[in-house]
């Protein structure tokens, strides 16, 4: 049976679970009550900071489901994400409209990625 990491963990959830060589973020968001570029940025660095931690990078993302408090921002957001993202290993991608759980929240991501 193949082993079942989680890091960064509560009762309620993981930031990172590792299981047959998928690296599974729970949502990653910014800091609440500043500009949608500044939140996307930090949200997009922490996805970073954790792809790394657990042994991979954004070039090995298999999928991202984007979360946005309004679809208005949906062009704004797509040019932080462009300049953020790998060219040529772009992911399967949603982008959907939600209520984010923290007010003053405008975007949220959730990710999965392969292993090396």
């Amino acid at each position: 049976m193949k082993k079942i990491v989680r890091k960064h963990g509560t009762e309620r959830m993981s930031k990172i679970v590792i299981h047959n060589d998928i690296v599974y973020l729970c949502g990653q968001v910014g800091v609440s009550d500043t500009p949608l570029q500044d939140q996307a940025k930090e949200m997009l660095s922490r996805v970073d900071q954790l792809l790394e931690e657990a042994g991979t990078d954004k070039t090995r993302m298999l999928s991202a489901t984007v979360y946005l408090s309004d679809m208005r921002y949906f062009t704004d957001f797509n040019k932080i994400w462009d300049a953020w993202a790998a060219p040529s290993a772009a992911p399967a991608r949603a982008c959907v409209e939600a209520r984010i759980a923290l007010p003053g929240l405008f975007c949220e991501v959730s990710v999965t990625a392969a292993l090396p």
